[in-house]
């Protein structure tokens, strides 16, 4: 039988993204890192106002309401901006701009699989190194491979460490290709790597408001980088890729940065406790600086426990994959949610 595709993407997998029961199911959602709190009331009330001219029209190509909110909400230039319909859009426009077959992609791994996605769709040669154990960045080998695109995601996930910024500085400075560094879970972290687009021409810095500004579905990102890198990136991106509701949602958003740092330290917080309580269960915690952990079961048996899990109405990410198939990502939850996770794993395990 005769394919309709491309050669490389009959053979992929494809990405396949984390359960989605519809809105008012009753179940407790933990598997795909979304902020457990409401967006700002600043960013909602942008709703309620409205007006229909916004959607007769074409928005704004470059977004530039919003990349004047990134400018003053981070103190970089807006002209530094570009804003993509999610992270992942702008990740997509960056794997489209500079990889291609022998243009190689690099990542340590575990990481965001996305990565491998993209590369694969356009296609582009991929480079996969793993972290070590305490995962330290493997920066002589990313150094060796000098790929077009090296992504690092930090915070990581599913590990849920920071990448310290002087080793993104050290591996920017020997890398000639773009080093991407991805921090969607930034605003749950201590540490940014921001400050490197100022040093290096070569970084751009990735963020989403997805994660702690509550607003995965508006699908709104964007990356950070000097005007010389985007130019090229501005070329591939699609002429309307932000719609006028994100632009305007996002906006707001972005400019009630106290009520987003308020709801990212109850996270922390909620972290911090979630953690402990996982510990004296037996379980294997890693450090997080996200809105998750990357936890191992007494005994290694993750898929059993997620499969109990999701039958009781909790919903907790497993990777059947080498190096996490005996471990699962749990994202930190209210309070009450969290407790509601204790309660069953001692209910029915007896940890």
């Amino acid at each position: 039988m005769t394919s309709f595709f491309r050669p490389n993407i009959e053979s992929m997998a494809g990405y396949v993204p984390g359960e989605q029961p519809k809105p008012g199911t009753p179940i407790i959602k933990l598997n795909t890192n979304e902020n457990p709190y409401p967006p700002s009331p600043a960013a909602m009330a942008v709703l309620q106002t409205l007006d229909s001219e916004w959607l007769r029209r074409y928005p704004d190509p470059y977004a530039n309401e919003f990349r004047q909110a990134v400018s003053e909400a981070l103190n970089v230039p807006a002209n530094w901006v570009i804003v993509g319909n999610g992270s992942d859009d702008v990740l997509n426009v960056i794997v489209r701009a500079c990889g291609e077959g022998d243009r190689r992609v690099a990542y340590p791994m575990p990481t965001y699989v996305l990565y491998r996605t993209l590369a694969e769709i356009q296609p582009a040669k991929t480079v996969e190194i793993p972290y070590g154990e305490d995962f330290q960045l493997p920066i002589a080998e990313l150094v060796a491979e000098n790929a077009a695109i090296t992504f690092i995601a930090s915070p990581n996930s599913p590990s849920g460490h920071v990448v310290p910024t002087n080793d993104l500085r050290q591996l920017a400075a020997q890398l000639s290709g773009v080093l991407v560094v991805d921090e969607a879970y930034v605003d749950f972290a201590d540490e940014t790597a921001l400050p490197l687009v100022q040093e290096f021409e070569n970084v751009i810095v990735i963020r989403t408001l997805s994660k702690g500004y509550s607003l995965a579905g508006l699908r709104l990102g964007f990356g950070v980088a000097q005007p010389r890198l985007l130019e090229g990136l501005f070329k591939v991106k699609d002429s309307y890729n932000i719609d006028a509701i994100a632009c305007l949602v996002g906006s707001a958003a972005m400019r009630d940065q106290a009520y987003k740092n308020a709801c990212a330290e109850k996270v922390k917080v909620s972290r911090a406790q979630l953690a402990l309580e996982l510990k004296q269960l037996g379980f294997r915690v890693w450090d997080s600086q996200t809105n998750f952990l990357l936890v191992q079961p007494p005994m290694g048996d993750a898929e059993t426990i997620y499969l109990t899990l999701k039958e009781q109405g909790i919903l907790v990410r497993y990777f059947k994959q080498p190096g996490l198939s005996d471990k699962l990502r749990i994202t930190v939850g209210t309070d009450e949610q969290n407790q509601k996770l204790i309660q069953l794993l001692f209910a029915h395990f007896g940890f």
